[in-house]
């Protein structure tokens, strides 16, 4: 299984929120108001090595949601200048880089294995002081159980949109099949379902 993510009780300066709004709006696929953008929710993975933070956020401009994934790094990343969502100040562990997460190859290996295996995102989130809670989404990978060569030759595709059209509740054909990562969550709203990333 994918494990429990560590959470530091820390101070961010800027907070994840803010630096994502000063973001999300040069991108492509975005084309609402980043000064509306909030949180809805979010999950993580746990890199074996200790050294990425991976979190994945829906946020929502309060017309459409949107899945933003992004990794934090303690030092830049050679070669994704391009996909730097910018830096913060974190008060336990210092600067950190933060990146547009499908340019990152810690994540993208870690959702193709998890994907692959079938298996799932942290399933459990751990504070410092000894607190150990539920992620509030429950991610699932829906590959075809290969490893090793299979996963290198894959091609990851984040999807940005979180529509209708990929909602499980609305009977996406996408979904349990292989080469997907799909996730479940409830708001304010109920439980929702959808696919969060598709392998070719």
């Amino acid at each position: 299984m994918s494990g429990t993510a560590e959470i530091y009780d820390a101070v961010l300066r800027p907070g994840k929120l803010e630096l994502l709004r000063g973001w999300i709006g040069h991108q492509s696929w975005f084309d609402g108001d980043p000064a509306r953008v909030e949180q809805v929710t979010s999950y993580r993975f746990v890199d074996p090595d200790g050294e990425v933070g991976m979190e994945s956020f829906l946020v929502t401009d309060g017309v459409r949601t949107y899945h933003v994934p992004v990794t934090y790094r303690g030092a830049g990343l050679p070669g994704a200048q391009d996909a730097l969502v910018g830096t913060l100040e974190h008060s336990v562990l210092g600067r950190r880089w933060v990146y547009d997460a499908p340019a990152d190859p810690v994540y993208v290996s870690e959702v193709l294995r998890v994907i692959s295996h079938r298996d799932t995102a942290a399933d459990h989130l751990a504070v410092a002081d000894g607190t150990v809670s539920p992620s509030p989404v429950n991610v699932r990978g829906g590959g075809d159980g290969a490893s090793g060569d299979s996963e290198t030759a894959a091609e990851p595709e984040v999807i940005r949109l979180i529509s209708e059209e990929n909602d499980a509740e609305a009977d996406c054909p996408l979904i349990g099949s292989p080469g997907t990562l799909s996730g479940t969550w409830r708001d304010a709203d109920g439980t929702h379902s959808a696919v969060f990333v598709v392998v070719a």
